[in-house]
């Protein structure tokens, strides 16, 4: 089913469920730091997961968006480019591994949460080895997996930050 004509290209409906996702429902848009806005929406999501009684079921939304972004991240590649800055399920994915942890065994307070944001955007950004490399494998694969990598370290930075100050 043909949708609309772009660079002499028709985009089907599998298209725009992609663009959807790829987007993460348009916060990919953002006219400034969609990066930001798309790592906004996984805080959205690990917050209404955990405050609406669903936080068992964390992990498996993690799962869920991590394969579906790396369909849509690689579809989308096909029409915007390769890791075009308008992909951002990328950092869904990568924020709401930040909070895996906590989710479903402990609540985390508005610090933390804020904490945990701002340390998945700062890895995101300056990518330590060996996240950069991630960005290396071929199409949707490598969009997502820099961003699980920095979530991996933000995790373990805020998990280890929470303990030390608990102790205290």
């Amino acid at each position: 089913m043909e949708i609309v004509k772009t660079k002499g290209e028709a985009i089907g409906v599998t298209d725009w469920f992609a663009i959807a996702f790829a987007t993460a429902l348009g916060a990919g848009f953002a006219p400034k730091a969609p990066g930001t806005a798309g790592s906004a929406v996984g805080v959205v999501i690990y917050l209404l997961m955990e405050r609406g009684g669903a936080s068992a079921y964390y992990l498996h939304a993690i799962i869920f968006f991590f394969i579906i972004g790396i369909w849509a991240s690689s579809r989308v590649e096909h029409m915007w480019g390769h890791d075009a800055q308008r992909i951002v399920i990328d950092e869904v994915v990568g924020q709401m591994i930040t909070f895996g942890i906590a989710a479903g065994r402990y609540s985390l307070s508005a610090f933390y949460v804020a904490l945990g944001f701002g340390l998945f955007r700062l890895f995101d950004i300056l990518k330590p080895f060996p996240v950069r490399h991630l960005e290396r494998l071929k199409s949707g694969l490598g969009v997502v997996m820099d961003d699980v990598g920095a979530g991996l370290y933000a995790l373990a930075v805020l998990t280890l930050i929470r303990y030390m100050l608990m102790k205290f």
